[in-house]
């Protein structure tokens, strides 16, 4: 892979990594346990954000135009998980459907959606669990009657593990998945006591002495690195415009965050000074 190759969009290191359709084969195959074949066709259609050309969400596939499957790498788990897949099935389906007449009279055909949530954070987590849009709905006791009323809206998102030592199944699979795993696993390490440049630098090295994407890495050294240090200081600047949001009852989105904390490195502001113009921000 050209280390020099211009992306119209800003890249996460998970999404570059599985941005090629034999990766995705792979992975979801051992997602699900099941084996698909070289010759299904793998159409990726992830979303991206024009005007601060980065990507919206982490991978979005089509096999077969039978299943389309959105897989999201989180290093913190949000609850709102299921609501921000929703909008992005939503967005999906209309690249998808977007040549075909919505009012036609024919049923129009689609693929059946499949929420994955892949998880490697600092923070213990069981190796499987089910979040569902439903548990947001407000209760609506004394407006329906609930006995045997189905849902008009469902969402289940799946969140698996993938931290060493747990699903070793899915990771034994897929060993471009397990090698991203130890490289997290190895920054969260070292951040433990070195600050995170120069953890994601003796993770990088690490790595390639112990040939873990090797080839990726030294491939694509500047990138990846400018990369796996804005990856996991997004979630921490959005964790502070939280918390500080918080204790003066300002409720701050996360997206927003993340597209502000863009914009600003695209202007050239170093992490440390975005940081300092958040906090700044919220305590005005």
């Amino acid at each position: 892979m050209d280390a020099n190759i211009n992306r119209k969009h800003k890249d996460s290191v998970f999404s570059l990594l599985f941005s090629s359709p034999e990766v995705l084969r792979e992975l979801y195959s051992a997602i699900e346990g099941v084996d698909v074949p070289k010759d299904a066709i793998v159409d990726i259609n992830t979303l991206s954000d024009a005007f601060f050309m980065t990507k919206l969400n982490d991978l979005s596939f089509t096999i077969n135009d039978k299943i389309v499957v959105l897989i999201e790498h989180q290093s913190t788990i949000s609850q709102n998980i299921p609501l921000r897949l929703l909008m992005y099935i939503a967005r999906v389906y209309e690249k998808i459907i977007e040549s075909k007449n919505i009012y036609h009279r024919k049923l129009i055909k689609i693929p059946t959606p499949e929420f994955i949530v892949l998880y490697n954070g600092k923070e213990s987590y069981p190796d499987h669990q089910v979040l569902r849009l439903s548990s947001a709905f407000k209760d609506i006791s004394g407006l329906k009657l609930l006995e045997n009323t189905e849902l008009p809206l469902e969402l289940v998102a799946h969140i698996y593990n993938i931290k060493p030592g747990h699903n070793s199944e899915i990771l034994e699979k897929c060993i471009t998945l397990n090698n991203y795993s130890i490289l997290i696993g190895k920054i969260n390490e070292y951040n433990e006591y070195l600050p995170l440049v120069e953890a994601v630098k003796k993770a990088v090295q690490y790595c390639v002495e112990h040939n873990i994407l090797k080839d990726f890495l030294e491939a694509n050294s500047s990138e990846v690195f400018n990369m796996l240090t804005d990856d996991i200081t997004i979630e921490e600047i959005a964790d502070i415009r939280y918390e500080e949001g918080r204790e003066q009852g300002i409720e701050m989105g996360i997206e927003k965050s993340q597209k502000y904390f863009l914009k600003l490195l695209d202007q050239g502001f170093s992490v440390e000074e975005i940081k300092q113009r958040l906090i700044q921000t919220t305590t005005i």
